[in-house]
């Protein structure tokens, strides 16, 4: 019973995404744009160092590696927080908190159903051109196995951060800022703006070990072998890591939900 929920939520999703079809089509606009804007800053990057690598990484290994965290960011992000902060200005929670399922669960499984459509229509075609631009730059082999039970894991924490952060919109009954300061960090300090590698050592160090680099370095790294696939230990580690931080920051969720849902207040209520 609760798997046909979840996959009637999943549907419900899936429907709802094509119905605004345009939102989509302007978010892989603007995302070409800012490929374009990437693509050019780094250019200049790589002219002004007078050397083809920079801290190990070639141009093309730069721009493939952040041409695939701008689409596997458009396929993750749930846009959850600002969802949240409606859903509580609104009263549109109250309604929620009634349904015959933990919100949580909800809100997870009513997000799956945009994600398949971004994976499907981003992420998918971004990688395919990027492999025919490229030549075949991106290994094919047990990497993509190992890439896609990565992927997964970066979900559950990805979740798991909007979700706290979603939270908070029970006390401030707004988060705009809040959600503008995780969007950057997360973006930051996962790799997804600027390769890891190009971080100082030290600063390097200590975010290696920040949930952020989760979300889209380590899968990143599986995929494009960085951590070397041969190495079975390597890919382990990095999944462990996810999952770690997974089962963490979903104890932390939950905890904090518990407490939180209790202050909620509705247009005064």
């Amino acid at each position: 019973m609760n798997l046909r929920k979840s996959m009637a939520l999943m549907r419900g999703g899936v429907l709802e995404s094509l119905h605004y079809r345009l939102s989509t089509f302007t978010t892989l606009f603007a995302n070409l744009i800012y490929l374009v804007l990437v693509y050019y800053l780094w250019k200049a990057i790589y002219a002004s160092s007078g050397t083809d690598t920079v801290n190990g990484m070639t141009f093309n290994d730069t721009m493939i590696y952040l041409i695939l965290a701008t689409a596997l960011f458009n396929f993750l992000e749930m846009y959850l927080v600002w969802d949240m902060s409606r859903s509580i200005q609104s009263g549109q929670i109250v309604l929620d908190l009634l349904k015959p399922m933990k919100y949580r669960k909800y809100i997870f499984w009513n997000c799956t159903g945009p994600l398949m459509i971004n994976f499907v229509l981003n992420f998918v075609p971004t990688f395919l051109i990027v492999l025919w631009i490229t030549g075949g730059a991106i290994p094919m082999g047990i990497n993509l196995l190992y890439f896609m039970v990565s992927t997964i894991l970066a979900l559950m924490v990805n979740f798991n951060i909007d979700m706290i952060v979603a939270t908070i919109c029970l006390y401030t009954e707004s988060t705009w800022g809040i959600n503008i300061v995780k969007e950057t960090i997360v973006l930051l300090l996962s790799g997804a703006t600027i390769p890891l590698a190009f971080f100082p050592e030290g600063l390097a160090n200590v975010i290696h070990w920040f949930p952020f680099r989760a979300v889209y370095d380590a899968p990143l790294s599986i995929l494009l072998e960085k951590n070397g696939c041969d190495d079975i230990l390597g890919v382990l580690e990095t999944m462990g890591f996810q999952l770690a931080w997974a089962v963490i920051l979903s104890i932390a969720g939950i905890l904090f939900w518990r407490h939180a849902v209790k202050k909620i207040t509705v247009n005064g209520g």
